[in-house]
């Protein structure tokens, strides 16, 4: 079968001709319907790989094959479904009630960065990280549901907001921009703020209250507070920073009321720092969420399915896009989620 891989030694990302897999004990088979791109895939990119590997950890298809011993788990062959991107886990010890990552049983992989990834025709994986997909998702379109939706319908679940208060999302693409989907729909106030005009024309048609360009206006934070209009204590009630800038962490503090939450959700390579007064006294709290674990996946999936919740996508029909993909995502052109449909 094909895949797309990073090769180490040239570079950048090359099509090969790869074995197809077979399903091992507890997996599906799945033969890919859509995959998409992800910041995160540039983390594997970077790390030092001695042989080339089948990039992307974003996808959906259909099932191929059963393993006996996932047979009987309310799956059968040729439905449509979503998963996570991780395998070789238990899902029962108490590290995989926090994040697969942390199994204290098995030594789970990440699709894309130490087990094949998703770029390629078919792929294997553990079936306990899989939900069917409903008639209002797509295999053919869901693939950045399956890191970047449920990632950012996490993180905005998580903010503790009730309806009617503020939420701003600083970075508006692919993820900022199903969090603004995500917030709306929970009937929440948004403001939008990033370093692109056309990106944040985008998150303002999706619903944002207000945006703001924090690299052309250098009064940004005080327009925004001003804009929210909260009374003495200015401010978001949440701020969910969907960059991987360290900029953009730097200017959550300000945006955020007295006692408010700031959400991590960006990995800039340095980490992130925050002051252990502001921490220590309560000025604001820091929390932090993620794609989760699987058993988290069917209320972001009823709910994206339930409010017809859309990923901005740009599509490709071949796995020779991919290089390209990877290119102006490193020059930071991208506006949409990039993803190749199998057909």
């Amino acid at each position: 079968m094909k895949a797309a891989q990073w090769d180490p030694a040239q570079q950048k990302v090359v099509v090969n001709e790869v074995p197809k897999p077979s399903p091992g004990p507890g997996q599906f088979l799945i033969r890919l319907a859509s995959a998409s791109l992800c910041h995160s895939d540039l983390m594997s990119m970077a790390m030092p790989h001695e042989k080339p590997i089948t990039i992307g950890h974003e996808g959906a298809g259909y099932i191929e094959e059963i393993d006996p011993a996932a047979e009987n788990k309310g799956f059968k062959v040729g439905e449509g479904v979503g998963f996570t991107y991780i395998v070789n886990y238990c899902d029962e010890c108490e590290g995989c009630a926090v994040h697969n990552n942390h199994c204290l049983t098995k030594k789970s992989r990440v699709h894309g960065f130490d087990e094949p990834g998703l770029f390629a025709e078919y792929a294997a994986v553990d079936a306990t990280s899989c939900i069917t997909l409903p008639e209002e998702l797509s295999p053919e379109t869901s693939s950045p549901i399956f890191c970047g939706g449920i990632t950012a319908f996490h993180c905005v679940d998580s903010c503790e907001l009730q309806p009617g208060q503020w939420l701003v999302i600083i970075g508006c693409g692919g993820l900022g921009q199903l969090a603004v989907q995500y917030a709306k729909a929970m009937g929440f106030k948004v403001v939008g703020i990033d370093i692109n005009d056309e990106i944040l024309a985008t998150a303002k048609s999706q619903g944002a209250d207000s945006v703001f360009n924090s690299r052309s206006n250098p009064n940004y934070i005080e327009e925004a507070k001003d804009f929210m209009d909260r009374g003495p204590n200015k401010g978001a009630d949440a701020v969910a920073v969907f960059s991987a800038a360290t900029a953009a962490y730097k200017s959550a503090p300000p945006l955020v009321k007295l006692g408010g939450i700031i959400m991590v959700v960006g990995l800039p390579a340095a980490g992130v720092t925050f002051d252990a007064l502001d921490i220590a006294r309560g000025t604001y709290r820091v929390k932090g969420d993620s794609t989760g674990i699987p058993r988290r996946m069917k209320k972001a999936i009823d709910f994206t399915a339930k409010h017809h919740i859309k990923p901005e996508i740009e599509t490709h029909k071949s796995l020779d896009a991919v290089n390209g993909m990877v290119e102006r995502m490193k020059k930071g052109e991208l506006t949409k989620r990039q993803v190749v449909q199998f057909v």
